[in-house]
């Protein structure tokens, strides 16, 4: 996914703020759902981060033109965890790796049933 930086995703000097990375992370992952006419928020429930590791590689800074990847690394029963990694051109600027653990609209873990497991599969494969 293309992601412009804008003003509003920077500091005075044109720097991107750490915290941004984090939401052209999510972005990417929810565009994924979009893309398929889709919402990440499924029958039975929705995906929340349950543990985060980010590495900051150089700075992004006003009027560049990121990709954000997401590559599916591991599926679970109740979980899924991606490597989302953020390029300016061919550079590498920030890297994710996430848990993403499925709950119910009440915060139980729940099961991912076998068509949502299809699901993020076809989205992140």
């Amino acid at each position: 996914m293309k992601i412009r930086v804008y003003y509003e995703d920077t500091d005075t000097g044109g720097v991107v703020y750490h915290s941004n990375y984090l939401n052209f992370c999510e972005r990417a992952r929810s565009e994924a759902f979009f893309d398929k006419g889709l919402t990440p928020v499924l029958e039975g429930g929705h995906f929340v981060a349950r543990k985060v590791t980010a590495d900051f590689y150089t700075s992004a800074k006003l009027g560049d033109l990121l990709e954000v990847k997401s590559e599916l690394l591991e599926m679970k029963a109740a979980s899924f965890s991606l490597r989302q990694t953020i390029y300016r051109d061919d550079v590498k600027i920030f890297e994710l790796e996430i848990l993403l653990v499925y709950i119910t609209f009440e915060g139980k873990v729940q099961k991912l049933d076998e068509t949502s497991k299809a699901l993020v599969l076809s989205l992140f494969t």
